[in-house]
């Protein structure tokens, strides 16, 4: 692994910064997801079907995972060949299809959320919540830049969240 470092370009090891950190997140995440037998992609749906506000469409997926819709459908073909999720087609009165959890899907959330967030508490212990603050302010620029480029825009998030179990705290190490 190279510690890209460009001197007196600032901004071209901040760009590598960011890419490798995402890389290396990715990475982590789905050695950690694996051992529950979930990827990156199928915990984030299964987490976005158990707390998004229904009904949850694959276009909605689509804008929240970032991601084309034609790969967001292959996604959920893979999941509902794995009993994880099912399709409610569209029908009269009902104008678009819906993605719902199974009850094995339903099973998965909780492994998968327990995974994710003792990954972001052991990953981000580093900092105090100041710099987390720094962090989400700087991000939040950089992203509003990309969103611009694009020409999209943000939304606010109507998701239920998530509020940490009390084994839980994003701003210590020692995840359960």
């Amino acid at each position: 692994m190279y510690d890209f470092r460009f001197p007196g370009a600032d901004r071209y090891t901040a760009w590598f910064l960011i890419s490798q950190t995402r890389a290396a997140m990715t990475r982590v995440s789905e050695k950690e997801l694996a051992k529950v037998g979930l990827t990156p992609e199928k915990a984030k749906v299964l987490w976005l079907c158990n707390d998004y506000p229904p009904p949850l469409t694959p276009a909605e997926i689509s804008r929240l995972m970032f991601r084309k819709s034609h790969s967001v459908a292959g996604l959920i073909d893979r999941m509902e060949r794995d009993g994880l999720v099912r399709r409610i087609p569209k029908r009269k009165g009902h104008p678009f299809t819906e993605i719902q959890l199974t009850e094995k899907g339903r099973e998965m959330v909780t492994p998968a959320k327990d995974v994710i967030v003792r990954l972001i508490a052991e990953i981000m212990s580093p900092l105090t919540d100041e710099e987390v603050d720094q962090l989400q302010e700087v991000l939040t620029k950089v992203r509003g830049s990309i969103l611009e480029r694009l020409r999209l825009d943000l939304k606010p998030w109507h998701g239920n969240g998530y509020q940490p179990a009390s084994t839980y705290d994003c701003r210590v190490a020692q995840a359960v």
